[in-house]
């Protein structure tokens, strides 16, 4: 690729929104979560309450169940995705506000209420940015269009994080001083910075998709799992998607009781260390994966990083031989997070080329919540077999069986090149149609 058309990549309006979109994005999340917690347990909620918050976040899992809805239906304004994308927007506005207008501890059900449909609107949003991504990016800008949305989203979640509990009670350093705004007003701002999603939203184009949008709603489940499943190899296009980061799952699933239990740093050194350095590496990792991938193109990326990935996790082994070490602990959080996010950067890309334009909202959907399949059992299965009581498995030789579980994943990846490499190239329609070679 000329040097020119490179740097024009990276010039790209497209990146530009995609990244405003990854923040508004992030932004939802911790304040339904996390930073919620944090409120009700400041006000004196019972853990029993607190507890069942939690569940608040199911939206997130279920979401795949009303994507075809929004594959199907286009708002009478700004198109199918960028419609879509405002009416969340702005019910996610309406809903965070009114969340920092009561108290948890005098209206908790009311809050409770709130919370859900905080989440439901912020699950439809990522929905339509994943359709909205996927549609909008060329082939050469997906890897770094997956590394901005990761990118936004890190940021919102620190913003909606840790920035709210510190601006919530005010801040002091040196001369320097921030007085604390409350949590009423800390809400009110996060409502607030959604306007960003919204002027993304508005400064975005809409994605130009041949065919338009299903017929009927029956349509719009049906048809995208008929034109996947109609691909010669899709079942070895849905293993690939399962394996290639079930060795980065299982690895990271038990990295924080790891390193306070198995080898005894402290929560706080654990915290600066694999919270801290983790997410900055993390940061890195999917842009630096996003920016290497114009050059390597699909499959070199999806390869070379997925390599990468399995190799992180000796440095864990490494570290559980050896013993309580500083530097070792920050290698292997450093390696695992930055290869981590070389190869979240990659797959994403992967999940993009195979969506059909026409069903994007649906097939993304359903191949991300596939995707999620190594994370929920990974961490049972990694307790049950570090655990004293049951396999009672040395660090040192979990870690080990964490490199081993991804190697299946590489496995496939070599079977399937000519398949991903056509994806890669863009040449989609001949791949989907040749898909098992």
């Amino acid at each position: 690729m000329p040097s020119s058309s490179y740097l024009d990549v990276f010039r790209s309006r497209n990146l530009a929104v995609v990244l405003l979109l990854g923040f508004a994005s992030g932004l939802p999340l911790a304040l339904t979560s996390g930073t919620l917690q944090a409120w009700m347990t400041v006000e004196g909620v019972d853990l029993a309450t607190i507890g069942i918050f939690t569940l608040v976040g199911l939206p997130y899992t279920w979401k795949f169940l009303w994507a075809p809805f929004m594959d199907r239906f286009t708002p009478p304004f700004l198109g199918r995705r960028r419609g879509w994308l405002l009416v969340t927007q702005l019910g996610l506005i309406s809903g965070i506000f009114l969340m920092g207008s009561i108290s948890p501890s005098n209206a908790a059900w009311t809050m409770a209420l709130l919370a859900v449909f905080v989440a439901f609107a912020s699950a439809s949003q990522d929905i339509v940015l994943d359709a909205y991504r996927a549609d909008i990016l060329r082939e050469k800008e997906r890897g770094l269009g997956a590394a901005m949305s990761v990118l936004g989203y890190r940021l919102a979640m620190l913003t909606s994080g840790a920035l709210v509990l510190i601006i919530v009670v005010g801040f002091s350093f040196w001369n320097f001083e921030i007085v604390g705004i409350g949590w009423q007003k800390a809400y009110w701002l996060m409502a607030g910075l959604m306007l960003i999603g919204v002027a993304a939203t508005l400064w975005g184009r809409e994605p130009d998709v041949a065919g338009g949008p299903p017929k009927s709603l029956e349509a719009a489940v049906v048809e995208p799992l008929k034109e996947f499943f109609s691909r010669s190899g899709a079942w070895w296009l849905l293993a690939l998607i399962v394996l290639y980061k079930l060795g980065d799952a299982f690895a990271g699933s038990l990295s924080t009781a790891f390193l306070i239990r198995g080898i005894g740093f402290t929560p706080a050194e654990v915290g600066v260390v694999n919270k801290g350095m983790g997410l900055a590496a993390t940061i890195v990792g999917v842009v630096f994966g996003g920016g290497l991938m114009i050059k390597l193109g699909l499959y070199r990326s999806l390869l070379i990083f997925g390599v990468l990935q399995a190799l992180s996790n000796l440095t864990f082994m490494w570290l559980a031989i050896a013993g309580k070490s500083y530097p070792l602990m920050a290698l292997a959080i450093g390696a695992e997070n930055v290869t981590g996010g070389m190869g979240t950067a990659a797959f994403v890309a992967l999940l993009m080329a195979l969506c059909d334009h026409r069903f994007t909202a649906t097939q993304y959907a359903l191949l991300s919540a596939l995707s999620a399949v190594g994370r929920v059992y990974a961490g049972p299965l990694a307790g049950y077999a570090t655990d004293p009581k049951q396999w009672g498995l040395s660090w040192g030789v979990f870690y080990f069986l964490t490199f081993l579980a991804a190697l299946p994943g590489l496995v496939l990846l070599l079977r399937m090149r000519p398949t991903i490499a056509r994806l890669g190239n863009g040449n989609e329609s001949k791949t989907k149609a040749e898909a098992g070679d």
